[in-house]
């Protein structure tokens, strides 16, 4: 009976310090009662809880997982173990306690909100709808199945549909935590910076510490090119947290785009230093090296590169569209062109429209030596644009190493109309003239040599 009392008053404790936000100190008094008491379900849950809340998804599952032994009917317990599982990267497994729940409730429109997330997460935007319009039937004000609808079509580049999720969101829900910098995203994605920035603005009115909010705003007034109030953003999250990551890398992107290229360097390495597989530091480390041209830069520079193609190949999913063409990019700087081929195969599949996106494509099987194939990219490229140049003095090349002297002067002609000015494009027009003169005097200097040894009278036989 003293161990029921102890371990009730350890959990009160817990409560507590819950609620006052002291995580480590609520655990510790959670797993006191525990030891006390390992038969009570809801002190495993409660541990769960604690744990999510500090961010700690792997032990909460684990903590989940204890109390789904001794209560494995509760939908609730099911719920938050599939959104730590969704929210440690592991979005297969959290599906199938979302499937779970809803086999056991089918009126249970929240496992049907977290498989629109879980889905997108994993790429699959069109199983993603279908779960929305499943929710819809059942809740059909649910704030969090548009806001998560949202999420996957600006992922997609949807943005005005995403826009309009985010508003009926809004509508349903106004006070939703992070409604209004949702809403802020969708707008900037849509070009109406200022519109944004005044939502962002009125997030933070609520919440003037909300770390997402200020990085989130501090990238946007990077957009508009307000660069000191960027960085005054950046500065406020690292007062805070100072060893946060994003802020750090932002800091970095802010000292580029300033030219400064040695406090970039230095910022892009604390990244590294704080979280060694942060998306697309390494890259911008190699960048600034490859451009830097010191001893030993450029080793350094790929070994980057390489371990981040390792993470692409991992899971190419988790890079955006921007992300890929940076690391092409730079991977062709480094002369990697196997491996820039890999990321930009990818790239141009994506997004098959984009001509960027195949246009280094085409570079790099160029380098590959595969003409025929970046030939057929370049053709592809100006189909959607019949005046970018770029594809056309690179096909132009291609016909000139192939010996197809009359194409090659074709694209030529056709890249000089668009721009006249292109000093590269009148070196290979030079090129071009100087090995056409060089044939017609071939052709005007073989007949003439036949000529010559047909009048030579022949050499007397040696006796």
């Amino acid at each position: 009976m003293n161990e029921w009392y102890d371990a009730e008053s350890h959990e009160q404790r817990a409560r507590e310090l819950y609620e006052d936000g002291r995580w480590t100190e609520a655990e510790t008094e959670l797993r006191e009662a525990i030891s006390l008491d390992p038969s009570r379900p809801d002190l495993h849950f409660n541990l769960g809880l604690t744990l999510e809340a500090a961010g700690r998804h792997e032990e909460a599952i684990a903590a989940f997982l204890d109390c789904h032994e001794l209560e494995s009917t509760d939908t609730q317990v099911m719920m938050c173990l599939g959104i730590n599982q969704l929210r440690a990267g592991r979005a297969r497994e959290a599906i199938a306690w979302f499937e779970h729940v809803g086999r056991l409730d089918p009126q249970h429109a929240e496992c049907l909100v977290q498989r629109i997330q879980a889905y997108a997460s994993l790429g699959d935007h069109e199983q993603a709808e279908v779960m929305f319009y499943m929710a819809q039937q059942i809740s059909p004000r649910d704030a969090g199945a548009f806001l998560n609808l949202a999420d996957s079509l600006l992922s997609r580049g949807m943005h005005d549909k995403a826009v309009w999720c985010l508003r009926e969101a809004a509508a349903h829900d106004p006070n939703m935590p992070g409604i209004h910098s949702r809403l802020a995203q969708g707008y900037a994605a849509t070009g109406r910076l200022e519109r944004a920035r005044q939502l962002y603005l009125r997030e933070l009115r609520n919440d003037p510490g909300d770390i997402h909010t200020l990085l989130d705003l501090g990238c946007l007034l990077m957009d508009m090119n307000r660069l000191p109030d960027a960085g005054e953003k950046f500065r406020r999250v690292l007062e805070q947290e100072p060893d946060n990551p994003d802020a750090h890398y932002h800091l970095g992107e802010l000292a580029q785009r300033q030219g400064q290229t040695e406090g970039a360097l230095d910022e892009f390495n604390i990244v590294l230093r704080l979280d060694a597989r942060f998306p697309g530091a390494g890259r911008r480390i190699a960048g600034i090296l490859l451009s830097r041209r010191r001893a030993g830069d450029a080793e350094q520079a790929r070994a980057l590169l390489a371990a981040e193609v390792a993470r692409f190949r991992e899971l190419p999913v988790q890079f955006m569209p921007r992300d890929m063409s940076e690391l092409g990019q730079t991977l062709l700087d480094a002369a990697m062109f196997d491996e820039a081929l890999t990321v930009l195969g990818v790239l141009s599949q994506n997004m098959p429209d984009d001509t960027r996106a195949l246009h280094l494509h085409s570079v790099a099987l160029f380098n590959l030596g595969q003409r025929d194939e970046g030939v057929e990219v370049c053709r592809r490229v100006l189909k959607l644009d019949p005046k970018f140049v770029p594809a056309m003095h690179n096909v132009a090349v291609a016909y000139v190493l192939d010996h197809q002297w009359n194409k090659a002067r074709y694209w030529v002609r056709q890249a000089l109309l668009v721009d006249p000015d292109d000093a590269t494009l009148r070196r290979l027009r030079f090129k071009l003239r100087l090995h056409a003169l060089a044939e017609w005097g071939a052709f005007i200097v073989s007949p003439l040599r036949w000529a010559l040894t047909r009048r030579r009278p022949s050499p007397a036989p040696v006796g």
